[in-house]
């Protein structure tokens, strides 16, 4: 009788042991817009408030490039993320992901900008300096799933002008918004892509190199930030992520509001909104209208073979172009 109640007692501490285990993990999601040490700093008070309020276990989850993060999606090892618009365009569209909640920029505008940078000093002073095509300029692009890094400069700058960057350029680099700031502050680059929210990081938290970049191209507003889930979460996880991260920093908070509010500060943001998949479709119709350049700049292309192509990817726009007409406008 002694042998059966220790192993029945052993089986329940096994089960309650089992039960803590299982406890769901939301592994977070961080596109690598600079640094990962920096991005942890930033991001990590937010977190563990997030564990702190929801119940739930969060980790940070970083990678060497965007792809990564939306890699970790479709494979399950990311469940919650902040992405750009085209990162969040790929997570929804590859990866099961859908777009929740869209961040708000501290200043109350309803997005952020792409920027074109060069050196201060430098001879290039617009767009067409820079097009001009000699193969004496070494341009630093964003990670090739970055919305104001890749997709917006490629659509309005080269896409517009049917350049390619690869054959207008002496050299063509990829690399995060602060890596591209700071190799044009250095003299590394002749100009590279970033945008007006790590630009203002640059500012305050590296002024010197500030003080030696200038812009000389500016794009149209960009849609803010999404925050990105898996599909194949709960309910009842959902509504728990929901509800923290749309009451944080709000009169809604369980939290210390004033705290919260600091933390936001510290991302550049305001509280967040609720959004959904709809706000990608000004990035859905900048990324068709890129491929329509690629086409139309593309000489190895037969003209009846070009013109398919061109017709279908017309009609994809049209329908975008018209969905987005009928959203709702936040």
């Amino acid at each position: 009788m002694n042998a059966i109640l220790k192993g029945m007692a052993a089986l329940a501490l096994a089960s309650t042991l089992a039960g803590t285990a299982l406890a769901e993990t939301i592994n977070f999601g961080i596109i690598s817009t600079e640094s990962q040490q920096n991005l942890r700093t930033k991001w990590q008070p937010f977190l563990d408030d997030m564990e702190k309020e929801t119940d739930l276990e969060v980790e940070p989850f970083f990678a060497t490039d965007y792809a990564g993060v939306i890699e970790g999606m479709r494979f399950g090892k990311v469940q919650m993320a902040w992405m750009g618009n085209k990162s969040a365009m790929e997570a929804v569209d590859r990866a099961k992901g859908e777009v929740f909640a869209q961040s708000v920029p501290e200043s109350g505008e309803a997005g952020y900008y792409s920027l074109i940078l060069a050196p201060k000093d430098s001879a290039l002073t617009s767009v067409d300096d820079l097009l001009k095509c000699d193969q004496s300029v070494n341009f630093g692009l964003g990670d090739p799933n970055s919305t104001s890094g890749f997709l917006v400069p490629m659509t309005f700058v080269f896409g517009a002008k049917g350049v390619d960057p690869k054959t207008c350029f002496n050299n063509v680099t990829n690399a995060n918004h602060e890596t591209n700031a700071m190799g044009v502050a250095n003299g590394q680059l002749d100009a590279a892509a970033n945008n007006t929210e790590n630009l203002a990081l640059i500012e305050k938290n590296q002024p010197a190199a500030f003080e030696k970049i200038k812009i000389i191209w500016k794009s149209p507003l960009i849609p803010s930030d999404p925050l990105v889930w898996s599909q194949e979460l709960s309910s009842e996880t959902k509504d728990k992520l929901r509800t923290f991260v749309l009451g944080y920093g709000t009169d809604q908070s369980k939290g210390d509001k004033a705290a919260e509010l600091k933390t936001l500060a510290g991302l550049e943001w305001a509280p967040f909104r609720a959004s959904t998949d709809d706000q990608l479709l000004p990035i859905r119709v900048m990324e068709v209208s890129k491929s329509m350049a690629q086409v139309n700049a593309d000489a190895s292309l037969a003209a009846d073979a070009k013109a398919t192509k061109l017709k279908a990817l017309e009609e994809q726009k049209a329908s975008y172009e018209a969905k987005l007409a009928t959203a709702p406008q936040g």
